[in-house]
């Protein structure tokens, strides 16, 4: 409708309007309900359209592509050479020497036997090489899956008491772990996995560090007597309860060596060309601190050692899996929640370094690759397995190539299973729970948490609340409070969305934020807003109450300044990438209000 005449109206400024052409709405083409469906599915399930590259292609040529596209091994094998070769096994030689004495250490991370962490690094590596589309993920065990497949296993099962047990459970959630990773890269649902956000991930890694390297003190001080919980207040009362244990010979050789570590990190940090420091301070520190005790009978002072391990290859632990019974509750939730933790954390390692190097990598085929190896290390003796960041900075700043580094670092522990476990006996576990510490501390990342306070407040509470739910609830809390706060905020997000009052910058035709551009000016009897989100039936309720009070703000406001009522309101849509049938019946609704009051709204 025409606004009303009036010739007092003094406007602020004269907006010169231009003739505009009239471009008329094409309707799309017609396309049935099956056709609509089917093209929204694919959208969701098949953004990247894995099937386009077998269009216009011969049987056979089909029959190489989907083998090179389950086995990535396939297609840059061919034309692997000796150059690449050489990079590969000095990368690999050197993951090698950090998987080696890690894989121990986060085995008893896990509470389960340190042989099982080097079985872990042996035959998971392989399976990832012929089925991993990264080039530089070193795979293998985690300190962060190690410690809540340990914690979450301990509530119910003792390791001490019944390790057999406690093994037989940790091979079978390492089975559930793969099985929910690999369906979620066949059936093309990786996208579950986003709802852990960059907030979420930072809170919890540097809370669940906190909580391992709290874990260490038991080794780093010598105490017998340690609590089986894993939140802060627990271990901070066992520790100075239990004074009469602390041990000064393992004190002051676990100061040593944690000094010595965190002085190899810092020095790689500070020179990438150096990586080859704190790559191989870890294995240094193995090598020394067990000539020393055994070279001074340490282990008669008070300082513990790893004792006897098993010689040999991975044996089989198919009949050790348990898929009824009591437990079976118990061993799919850990397998559930250690399951998504490694994935997330293996596909962001994998793709920071892809970018790095300028190469794609598929998250579902990396989804069904991890899942794969993980089932395929529960038959054979090894626990939850993963992309890790520190091994796989490593393997990036050694020059590796290909996939083939995690086979040359296998061969490498695969020779230390057979020939070189001896040589480990003397080990001290307060080395051990040094090299924990070290490894955990650059999980810890300040910069990236002072970053999202800047960008965006409510994102740093979810941080928050991952943090502080982790070291004083459990591990497996602090992550479900965080992802249910991530998932109040989209909800928030959809059913209130974003809506502004628009102004003309002078001299343009161009409108903008009033609250964003102080030079946006106001037209008179003109209310423009933009709807920044989707319009649905979660929010139509909310957009109505709000467009209104918008009306009532602007005439309370006009009123006061005696100028001119509202004539026109503007819907800006052009954020709106999508309105249902609700949506519709709101603008309907909206239009007849404003009919009411002598208005008239457009879109």
């Amino acid at each position: 409708m025409e606004p009303n005449a009036s010739n007092s109206m003094q406007p602020d400024h004269c907006l010169e309007i231009t003739p505009m052409e009239v471009h008329k709405v094409v309707p799309p083409p017609h396309r049935s309900t099956i056709q609509k469906l089917k093209s929204r599915l694919k959208e969701t399930f098949f953004p990247d359209d894995p099937l386009r590259q077998f269009k216009g292609q011969p049987l056979g040529k089909k029959w190489i592509l989907a083998a090179q596209y389950f086995f990535p091994i396939l297609q840059w094998g061919p034309n692997y050479s000796f150059k690449l070769f050489k990079s590969d096994i000095v990368s690999g030689l050197t993951i090698a020497s950090l998987a080696i004495p890690q894989g121990i250490s986060y085995a008893k991370l896990a509470s389960l036997p340190p042989i099982v962490g080097l079985y872990s690094s042996f035959v998971p590596p392989l399976v990832y090489a012929v089925l991993g589309s990264s080039r530089d993920l070193a795979v293998g065990p985690v300190s962060i899956a190690s410690l809540i497949l340990g914690s979450m296993l301990k509530q119910e099962v003792s390791p001490t008491n019944d390790p057999l047990l406690f093994l037989q459970l940790a091979f079978s959630s390492t089975f559930f772990a793969g099985l929910f990773q690999a369906s979620l890269g066949f059936l093309r649902l990786g996208f579950i996995i986003d709802f852990l956000s960059k907030a979420t991930l930072i809170g919890f890694m540097a809370g669940a560090a906190i909580i391992v390297s709290l874990q260490q003190l038991k080794s780093l001080l010598g105490i017998t007597h340690f609590t089986k919980q894993m939140e802060l207040v627990p271990v901070l009362s066992s520790v100075f309860h239990n004074t009469k244990e602390w041990s000064w010979q393992t004190v002051l050789m676990g100061f040593c060596f944690l000094v010595f570590l965190l002085l190899a990190r810092h020095v790689s940090m500070k020179k990438p060309k150096l990586f080859w420091v704190s790559a191989g301070a870890p294995l240094a520190s193995v090598i020394l601190s067990t000539i020393l005790v055994f070279a001074f009978k340490a282990q008669r002072h008070g300082i513990s050692v790893i004792g006897k391990l098993q010689e040999g290859l991975n044996p089989p632990s198919w009949n050790m899996l348990h898929f009824h019974g009591s437990y079976l509750g118990l061993v799919v939730k850990t397998g559930l929640v250690t399951g998504i933790i490694s994935l997330t954390e293996g596909i962001a390692v994998g793709r920071t370094f892809a970018a790095l190097k300028n190469y794609q990598v598929d998250g579902n085929k990396e989804m069904m690759a991890i899942g794969l190896m993980n089932v395929i290390g529960s038959s054979t003796s090894c626990y939850v397995t993963t992309g890790a960041f520190s091994r796989s900075a490593v393997n990036h700043n050694a020059g590796a190539k290909t996939a083939v580094s995690n086979i040359i670092m296998s061969v490498t522990v695969m020779v230390t299973l057979l020939f070189l476990m001896p040589l480990f006996q003397y080990t001290p576990n307060v080395v051990l729970g040094a090299i924990i510490v070290t490894a955990v501390i650059g999980l810890i990342d300040i910069p990236a948490a002072c970053q999202i306070w800047k960008i965006d407040k409510f994102d740093f509470v979810v941080m928050l609340c991952a943090f502080f739910g982790v070291i004083f609830v459990s591990v497996q809390d602090g992550l479900a409070i965080a992802v249910g706060i991530s998932i109040f905020k989209i909800l928030l997000q959809v059913t209130r969305p974003k809506t502004v009052v628009l102004g003309n910058i002078p001299g343009t035709d161009i409108f903008r934020n009033l609250h964003h551009y102080k030079e946006a000016m106001r037209i008179p009897g003109f209310l423009i807003l933009s709807i920044e989100a989707p319009i649905n039936f979660a929010n139509t309720t909310y957009l109505k109450e709000r467009i209104l009070r918008w009306i009532d703000e602007y005439e309370t406001e006009e009123d006061t300044k005696r100028q001119s009522s509202i004539h026109f309101l503007i819907l800006d849509l052009s954020a709106v990438s999508s309105i249902d049938t609700s949506g519709v019946s709101l603008l309907k609704d909206l239009k007849k209000a404003l009919e009411n009051t002598g208005a008239e709204a457009s879109t």
